[in-house]
């Protein structure tokens, strides 16, 4: 089974990764959706990107605002 400890560790962090840093965000001029654990590929934004490790010039892909319009979804 394993210690418990350790087993506790692991789930808090899953828990930290996908519930604080992995969490979507909307842009609130279009609707678009910034899905981390999907990233931006085509603007060199590589899967499990969270929001905030997001250079600062980046835009909406959809519509081209910047991240100051997004919310958390």
């Amino acid at each position: 089974m394993g210690c418990p400890v350790k087993r506790i560790v692991v789930y808090l962090k899953k828990v930290v990764e996908r519930g604080v840093f992995m969490e979507k965000w909307v842009c609130t001029v279009c609707g678009y959706v910034y899905d981390p654990e999907v990233g931006d590929p085509e603007h060199g934004i590589a899967p499990g990107t969270p929001f905030e490790d997001l250079p600062d010039d980046w835009v909406c892909p959809d519509c081209g605002v910047g991240k100051d319009m997004f919310e958390k979804e």
